[in-house]
């Protein structure tokens, strides 16, 4: 299993997309939030899909249908560093 560190810009950007969401659908934001999360928390184990990221050097989870988290990993570590809609032009 694989250490899952949360960056702050992930964590800024998870609680800003809740905050668009809740104000129209506030229990919907806070399901999410939650969803997003759980697939992040489920990166530990090395076997949990991803695929290669648009910027070289990173990876991409696919944590729901509508957004997509940014991640590097290494052998021990998978630093998680943003979570972008998936209609987003990035980088």
């Amino acid at each position: 299993m694989k250490r899952v560190k949360r960056r702050l810009s992930y964590r800024d950007d998870l609680l800003a997309l809740t905050a668009f969401v809740a104000k129209d659908k506030p229990g919907a934001a806070a399901k999410l939030r939650l969803a997003i999360d759980d697939q992040v928390s489920n990166l530990a184990d090395p076997n949990f899909p991803r695929r290669k990221g648009r910027v070289p050097g990173t990876r991409e989870l696919v944590a729901h249908e509508n957004y997509i988290v940014i991640l590097i990993e290494d052998d021990a570590t998978v630093e998680v560093i943003n979570v972008v809609h998936s209609r987003q032009q990035y980088p």
